[in-house]
Parts: structure tokens; sequence; C-alpha cells
């Protein structure tokens, strides 16, 4: 949910997502077309692709994203940015894994946390969750053929990567205004690709940060997806976890200020469209019944990455059962 409320009220995250609204209803449904078939294909491609050890990986990465995007950072011109994290995951899963994990994170986010529309959510995981991920692992996979497998590659592709996801999002994200009618290609193209480009430096800074980290502490986990970790480490997962419940602790540092879309959506005075969730659950990040603001923000938070966690585990235990996936 898009309120202008968010501008007062700094111990909470706020709303990330294309709200119901923005998107006239022929182009929602398109786009819950094409997600579904696009996770359907996913489903089908990871039955073969996945590995039976980087399953708790995919619930790590579906944490630690949940997590990160809740935490939104300040860019020029009092607006905030958050993470993606499509980038992030097809370079350590492969894309196809990736969109699991992200439809997982915005699947959540939307239906328990009404951070994005209903009507809608099929563009929110288009754009989020697989655009980000084939733009990002094809950005990565390019530099890393030029320069070779190295620290230097993994710098330069996982920062080429981040910043080129979040751009390709902005742009699907400004078409789908512009056939909606809801702001013209020519003014909601610019401002989307040009706001996104700063919050774009944010992505890379993230992404490679946290590719250093496990190119430090789990190499094998850098083989783009096409072959499974070698050696399972329960410490591993649980230190990953026991990080993503660090960060979404930390919640209640995020930037106060609107995110690209809400800040484009002001300017270009389409912002009311905006329509309110047909329900509430923990609405904005909040547990209703807790009174203080930054303890709701974070128990909310913490509550969404144990969550995540667990669907990313079920989704992929499901996707290595035998039989799925066969014609």
């Amino acid at each position: 949910m898009l309120e202008t409320s968010f501008l007062s009220a700094p111990l909470k995250p706020v709303a990330l997502h294309i709200p119901d609204g923005f998107l006239s209803t022929p182009i929602s449904v398109v786009g819950w077309l094409l997600a579904i078939v696009i996770i359907a294909m996913a489903l089908r491609q990871t039955r073969t692709q996945l590995g039976e050890r980087q399953v708790p990986v995919l619930g790590v990465l579906a944490a630690f994203i949940f997590a990160a995007q809740a935490i939104n950072f300040p860019v020029a011109g009092g607006t905030s940015g958050h993470l993606l994290g499509g980038a992030l995951a097809a370079i350590v899963l492969g894309p196809w894994a990736a969109v699991l994990v992200l439809t997982a994170v915005v699947g959540l986010q939307g239906l328990l946390f009404q951070d994005g529309g209903l009507l809608v959510m099929g563009w929110n995981i288009v754009n989020m969750g697989v655009l980000t991920a084939f733009v990002g692992v094809t950005a990565y996979r390019m530099i890393v053929g030029v320069m070779g497998k190295s620290r230097a590659s993994l710098i330069v592709g996982g920062a080429l990567a981040a910043w080129l996801s979040v751009e390709a999002g902005a742009i699907a994200t400004a078409l789908q205004l512009a056939l909606s009618g809801t702001a013209p290609l020519g003014v909601a193209l610019p401002a989307m690709v040009g706001v996104h480009a700063l919050i774009g430096i944010g992505e890379a800074i993230i992404t490679v940060g946290a590719l250093l980290l496990i190119a430090q502490t789990r190499p094998d986990l850098l083989a783009m997806g096409e072959q499974a970790p070698g050696g399972r480490s329960a410490s591993w997962i649980a230190a990953g976890l026991v990080l993503a419940v660090i960060v979404a602790s930390l919640s209640f540092l995020a930037s106060p200020e609107p995110d690209g879309l809400e800040r484009v959506a002001t300017d270009q005075g389409f912002i009311a469209t905006a329509l309110e969730p047909l329900y509430n659950i923990l609405p904005d990040y909040t547990v209703p019944f807790i009174g203080n603001e930054t303890l709701s923000g974070i128990v909310a938070v913490v509550l969404g990455t144990l969550l995540v966690f667990g669907l990313a585990i079920v989704v992929g235990r499901v996707v290595r059962r035998p039989g799925l996936g066969k014609s």
C-alpha cells in the first residue's frame, strides 16, 4: 500500500511494489498469465537443474532478500531505494531457481503484508523476479566470459548485473504504466529510468558485498546454478538464516522517504489511483496488536523472514520430489 503517510512514519519499512490501481485490469491479467507460465517453466527447469544440496540455499537467499528489501536506503532527491535481489539469486542459483525465490518473496509480501496489489502481483513477480534474474545473470556471465573467473570479474560482473537488473524492472514498469493509460511513456520512462539509475547503485553495492561474502565463506555456491554445492553444511545454513534475521531486526533503520515508484507516482500525479488492499493481515509490515511502532515493524519483518525461509524450503523440496516436472 502506497500512502503519503509513510513520509511521516520513519520507524517501519515502506511499501515496495506496484499497488492495485496503477495498472489497468487487462494489463494486470496479462501479467498474471505471463507469471503463471514462467513459474510453471521454472518449476519444470529446476526439477533437473536444482541440486538437492541447493534447496536450503533457496531458503537462505529468500530470507536474506526479504529482510534486505525491508531496509530502504536513501538516494538523491528525497527518494529511497531497496534491494531487488534477482541478480544475486540468479548468480548463486541460476535464473530459474531465482524466479522461484523471488516469487516466494513477492508473493508473501503481497498476501501477508499487503505490499503490492493482488491483481498486479503477476507483474510484480515478472518485474522483480523474472526480468531481474535473467537480465542480471546474462550480464554477469558475459563479464565472466570476458574476464574469466576471478575476484575482479565477480565485482564487475555482480555490479553490472545488479544495476542492469534494476533498470530492466524500471523500464518494464514504465511500459506497463503507459499501456494502462496511467502515465504517458514519454513521462514514465525517463522518470523511472532516471531515479532507478541511482537506486541501481545501491543494488550493486549490496549484491557485490553479498557475493564477496559468499565467495569468502562458501565459494562452491558460485557455480551459477550449474551444479549442486559440494557438501551440505547445516552450520552454514544456520549462519545464513541468523544473518537474515539480524538484517530483518535492523528494518527500523529503513529510510522513510518514498521509494522510486512512489516518488514517480507522486511527481507525475497518479499516486491517488492506488487502491486500498482488500484485506489486512500484517499491513505495512506491522503487527496490529503491538503498540510500539518500532517493535511492531521489527517483529513483522523477522516473522516474514522466517516464513519466507520455510516457504522457499518447501518449494525446493516439492520441486525435487521424484516425478515432478516429467512429461
